[in-house]
């Protein structure tokens, strides 16, 4: 039998959906149009291949194009800003390091955004600090690292992507675990801090794993020391700080997303969602772990307890060596 719809009919349906008609309207996360998402760094680096290793999957399970945007400056406060001026639709999001959020906030006193606008979506990946040397160094070990430091007028030197980074905090939790000073040179970015490094400008660089794993695979660097719980499978022979007796040397600088405190939890929960099942899609999943990060999915509840508890440790290291912003 053929049942033929008025078209009055048809129209309510597709205004009341899912109630009269029985079907599924796509949700707002997933209605026509682009998202965005935006990263705080300019394109080349481990971030922004991040963002499009996740981006076309993302698109496939929001049903629309994600578009990548670069917007580097200030710390993260120029992409920070970008998306709280945004509409409060969930189609611009912000993939952030943890830096921005848990480092940030308590490094500058007039920090230009609130963290507390913004809601959490889900963790995406995880990812390993590594202490690396330049390739021709003869050190193996970290043993070794320290020890060269009585045969180097004025001790070792450190770089870091600046000073509230990621590299800067490994570096104080160093400095703890081995009793021992290193002078900071802070940089503006990874990639100068390795260009120092390979230069012999610097003794030593704490980076993430994906943005030096080439220098290491290449020979130009050599990892000596993970800063995690636990080995990385890409670099199965290097030992972690603490298989060598060094403790507290567990840093994660995680990447996640987050939008406008002002999204509605609808679409927030439609993101999470989709966030799950592209880290669950092999083809994604396998070209981060190629970069040797670690995809990791988390509910919005765990990312903000994680949060919070990475943001009261750097809180403490920042006040003990009372590190000021630069």
């Amino acid at each position: 039998m053929t049942i033929k719809l008025h078209k009055s009919f048809f129209l309510k349906c597709l205004i009341v959906g899912q109630l009269i008609c029985g079907f599924q309207l796509p949700t707002q996360a997933q209605s026509s149009g682009m998202v965005r998402l935006v990263i705080a760094f300019p394109p080349g680096g481990p971030s922004d291949a991040l963002a499009r290793q996740l981006a076309d999957q993302l698109g496939v399970e929001l049903g629309q194009t994600v578009l990548v945007e670069n917007k580097p400056g200030g710390n993260g406060a120029v992409a920070a800003q970008y998306v709280l001026n945004a509409p409060n639709d969930g189609k611009t999001l912000w993939l952030t390091t943890a830096g921005a959020i848990t480092i940030n906030p308590n490094l500058y006193p007039k920090l230009t955004y609130d963290v507390q606008n913004f809601a959490p979506v889900s963790l995406v990946v995880n990812n390993q600090e590594v202490l690396v040397v330049n390739g021709k160094n003869p050190v193996s070990d970290v043993d070794e690292f320290l020890k060269s430091s009585l045969l180097k007028k004025g001790g070792l030197n450190l770089t870091s992507s600046g000073i509230g980074s990621m590299p800067h905090m490994a570096i104080s939790l160093f400095q703890d675990s081995t009793g021992k000073a290193f002078t900071h040179v802070p940089n503006k970015g990874a990639a100068p801090a390795i260009t120092d490094l390979l230069g012999n400008h610097v003794d030593g660089f704490f980076g993430d794993i994906p943005g030096v794993l080439s220098y290491i695979q290449s020979g130009n660097l050599k990892a000596i020391g993970i800063a995690a719980p636990q080995r990385n499978p890409l670099l199965p022979n290097v030992k972690t700080f603490d298989e060598m007796g060094f403790k507290g040397m567990n840093l994660n600088n995680w990447s996640a997303i987050y939008v406008s405190k002002n999204v509605s939890n609808m679409v927030l929960d439609d993101l999470n969602n989709a966030i799950k099942r592209t880290l669950e899609n092999k083809v994604t999943y396998e070209k981060i772990k190629a970069s040797g990060a670690e995809p990791q999915w988390s509910t919005r509840v765990d990312l903000t307890r994680m949060a919070q508890n990475e943001s009261d440790i750097w809180r403490r290291v920042i006040q003990k060596y009372n590190l000021k912003a630069e």
